[in-house]
C-alpha cells in the first residue's frame, strides 16, 4: 500500500505540479551536483598546475578521455535503465522499474570489474592510445593507475544517480555526488603537496571520493520512495538490456565520440608541443563548467518527458522543453560573455608562467563561446529523443557534435590552417551540429501536437456519443 501510494503521489506531482516550478525543482539539484563535478574535474588541473610542468598539465587532458569513456559506460547504463524507470513508473509499472533497476546496477559493476583489470594489464599502451607524449606518459600512467582502480565504483555511482534523478529525486542524487566531489576537491592537496604524491596523490583523491559517493548514493536507494537495489531484483534478460540500450546507446555514443575526438585533438596538440595539449585541457575544462548549466537543466528535464510521455501528457512535453531551451540559452548567453571577456585570466589560473599556454587557450576559449548559447538547443532536442526512446535520431544528434562533425573538421582544418584550424574546428562543429538539430527536434514536438489533436477529437467524439 505504501508503495502504491508513494508512486502515485509522484506520478501526481509529475504530471500536474506547474512545468516552471517543477522543472527547477529537479533541475537546480542537478546542476548543483554538475557544476560541483565539473569544478573537481578541474580542481586537480588547477593543483597538478601548481607543480608548474606544463606536461604534468597536459597528463589530466590525456587521460580525460578515459574518463569520459569509463562515464560513458555509466551513463549508457545509468540514462538507459532511469529513461525506461520514468517510462514505467509513468505508466504504474512498478515491478518492471524494481526489476531494471537492479539489472543495470549488477551489469554496471561487473562491466566496471572487468574494464579495471583490463586497463591495469594494458596501462603503458593505453596512455599512448589516448595521445600522450614521451614526456606526458609518466605523468599520464602515475595520474590513470589509481584513476582504474576507481571505475566500478565511478561507474555504479552514475548509474545509482541517474536512476535516482530520473525517478524525480535529484535531491537524493545531489547529496551524494557532491559529496564525493567536495571532498576529491579536500583531498587534492593533500595527497598532492602534503603527502608529496604528486599527479598520483590527485588520481588517488579521485578514487577515494568515488568510493564514499558511491556508498551515500547507495545509502539514498533505501530512503522515501526511491526504487531498492536488490539482488533478488536482478534479471538479465535480454529485454531488459534491449532497454538500457535503447535509452543508453546515445549517452554511449556522445562520450565515447567525444573521447576519441580529445585523442585526436591530443594527437594533433602533441604534434605542436606540449603547451598546446595543455591550453587545450585547460580550455576544455572551463568550457565543461560552464556547459553543465545547460546538461544540468536537461537532466532535470529527462524526468518530467519521460513521466509526462509514459502518461500521454505531451503537452506539458512540450512546454517543459521549450522552457528548458529559454532558460538555458540566456544562462549559456551570460556564462560565454564573461568567459570572453575573462579569457586570459581563466587560463592563467590553471596554469601561469607560460604566456604561449594564454595566448593559445584564450582564443580558442573565445572562439567556443560564440556558438554557446545554442547549445541548449542542442542538448534539449537530445534529452527529449533519448529519453522517449527514438534511439536512431537520439544516436545521430548524440555523435553529431564531437563525431560526424568535429572529426573531420580535426581532420581537414588543421592542414590547411595549422594551430587556427586546430582551435576553429569546435565552434564549426558546434555550429553543423544545432542545425541537425532544429529539424530532429521539431519533427518530434510537431508530432506531439498531432496527437494531442488525435486525443482531443476522439474525446469530444466519445463525449457526443454519451449525449446523444
Amino acid at each position: 500500500m505504501t508503495a502504491r501510494y508513494t508512486t502515485e503521489g509522484k506520478l501526481k506531482r509529475m504530471t500536474e505540479t506547474p512545468i516552471p516550478r517543477l522543472l527547477f525543482s529537479l533541475a537546480v539539484p542537478t546542476i548543483i551536483t554538475m557544476l560541483i563535478s565539473a569544478f573537481y574535474n578541474m580542481a586537480d588541473t588547477y593543483f597538478i598546475g601548481r607543480l608548474g610542468s606544463a606536461s604534468a598539465t597536459a597528463a589530466t587532458g590525456v587521460i580525460f578521455p578515459m574518463m569520459a569513456i569509463l562515464q560513458a559506460i555509466g551513463f549508457m547504463f545509468g540514462q538507459g535503465s532511469g529513461n525506461y524507470i520514468a517510462r514505467a513508473l509513468g505508466a504504474k509499472k512498478q515491478r518492471n522499474a524494481e526489476e531494471m533497476a537492479s539489472t543495470a546496477f549488477f551489469s554496471a559493476v561487473i562491466t566496471g570489474i572487468l574494464l579495471m583489470a583490463l586497463g591495469q594489464i594494458f596501462l603503458p599502451q593505453l596512455v599512448v592510445a589516448l595521445g600522450s607524449t614521451e614526456t606526458i606518459a609518466p605523468y599520464a600512467i602515475d595520474y590513470a593507475r589509481n584513476i582504474l582502480f576507481a571505475i566500478p565504483w565511478l561507474i555504479a555511482s552514475i548509474v545509482l544517480n541517474n536512476q535516482l534523478r530520473l525517478q524525480g529525486n535529484a535531491l537524493f542524487a545531489m547529496v551524494g555526488m557532491t559529496s564525493g566531489a567536495i571532498i576529491n576537491i579536500g583531498l587534492d592537496p593533500l595527497f598532492i603537496f602534503t603527502f608529496g604524491m604528486g599527479v598520483a596523490g590527485a588520481s588517488m583523491a579521485t578514487m577515494f571520493s568515488q568510493m564514499i559517493a558511491f556508498v551515500l548514493l547507495f545509502l539514498g536507494t533505501r530512503r522515501g520512495d526511491n526504487l531498492r537495489i536488490r539482488f533478488s531484483c536482478f534479471t538479465p534478460t535480454l529485454t531488459y538490456f534491449k532497454q538500457i540500450l535503447r535509452g543508453g546507446v546515445p549517452a554511449l555514443f556522445r562520450q565515447s565520440i567525444g573521447s576519441l575526438s580529445i585523442i585526436m585533438l591530443n594527437t594533433f596538440a602533441g604534434r605542436m608541443g606540449d603547451p598546446v595539449v595543455a591550453a587545450f585541457s585547460i580550455v576544455f575544462r572551463i568550457m565543461m563548467f560552464i556547459q553543465m548549466i545547460v546538461i544540468g537543466l536537461g537532466q532535470g528535464f529527462q524526468p518530467i518527458c519521460g513521466f509526462n510521455y509514459g502518461s500521454g501528457r505531451y503537452d506539458r512535453v512540450r512546454e517543459a522543453y521549450w522552457f528548458a531551451v529559454r532558460i538555458s540559452f540566456f544562462m549559456l548567453l551570460g556564462g560565454g560573455i564573461l568567459a570572453a571577456i575573462f579569457a586570459p585570466q581563466l587560463v592563467n589560473l590553471f596554469l601561469s608562467g607560460y604566456p604561449e599556454v594564454t595566448e593559445i587557450g584564450s582564443l580558442a576559449l573565445r572562439l567556443r563561446t560564440i556558438m554557446l548559447p545554442f547549445f541548449s538547443v542542442l542538448m534539449m532536442s537530445s534529452m527529449l529523443l533519448q529519453t522517449i526512446g527514438h534511439v536512431r535520431d537520439a544516436s545521430i544528434l548524440a555523435i553529431a557534435r564531437q563525431g560526424l562533425f568535429l572529426l573531420p573538421a580535426l581532420l581537414i582544418l588543421p592542414h590547411f590552417f595549422g594551430l587556427f584550424g586546430l582551435q576553429l574546428a569546435q565552434p564549426i562543429s558546434d555550429f553543423c551540429a544545432v542545425i541537425l538539430s532544429i529539424p530532429l527536434g521539431l519533427r518530434v514536438l510537431n508530432g506531439f501536437k498531432r496527437e494531442e489533436a488525435r486525443l482531443a477529437a476522439d474525446g469530444a467524439a466519445a463525449q457526443a456519443d454519451v449525449t446523444v
